[in-house]
């Protein structure tokens, strides 16, 4: 899962390394680039109201969420490589979250039960690449809102044994070219370990 504007930027090349890295170890690999795709991440209206009913109405509805959702339940894996903008994912996959891991997708909730169980129990490892403008101090301070977000909020709909990774590059903007290189190779190796 990728989400940049810019596929030039240092975040695409990280996107880059990793999808380069899988395919060196043999992983299939199935991307989303969430602008490139132009995905709406705003939830409409009928998709809040509806928010707990079956996927096939909402599908009947919205098609183009058909093939991220087959996706989701098809992988064994997920990476996310994204920027930490506002300390946090970007709006475009905050808004992939909001209207994607949902009911019969991500989750469900028995009658009865005042708890979720989830429904992504294919899914054994979730990794983050992301890059903060700011030092791991700033971030630190703030609590790592887009951290948490990742590894313990959408972790929860996946197996109860799904592993997690967090690679994160802070005081990006302060970077020289051969700094941002390094971190390509870190990447790299990050991702050959994990896979």
């Amino acid at each position: 899962m990728y989400a940049h504007p810019d596929p030039t930027s240092t975040v695409g090349r990280l996107r880059d390394a990793v999808i380069n890295e899988l395919g060196l170890v043999g992983h299939e690999v199935r991307q989303h680039d969430l602008y490139a795709e132009n995905f709406n991440p705003v939830m409409s209206a009928f998709e809040r109201k509806n928010h707990g009913n079956s996927i096939d109405t909402k599908l009947s509805i919205m098609p183009e969420l058909r093939a991220p959702i087959e996706n989701l339940r098809w992988c064994e894996a997920i990476i996310f490589v994204y920027p930490t903008w506002w300390s946090s994912q970007p709006t475009i996959l905050k808004g992939w979250f909001d209207r994607l891991l949902v009911n019969d997708v991500a989750w469900y909730l028995p009658d009865g039960a005042n708890r979720i169980r989830p429904l992504l129990t294919n899914i054994r490892r979730i990794v983050v690449v992301t890059t903060h403008g700011s030092s791991k101090f700033i971030n630190s301070v703030q609590g790592e809102p887009g951290k948490r977000t990742a590894l313990r909020s959408v972790r929860l709909m996946m197996h109860w044994r799904t592993r997690s990774k967090w690679i994160a590059f802070y005081g990006l903007d302060k970077k020289t070219d051969a700094q941002r290189d390094e971190m390509i190779m870190k990447v790299r190796r990050q991702i050959r370990r994990v896979f």
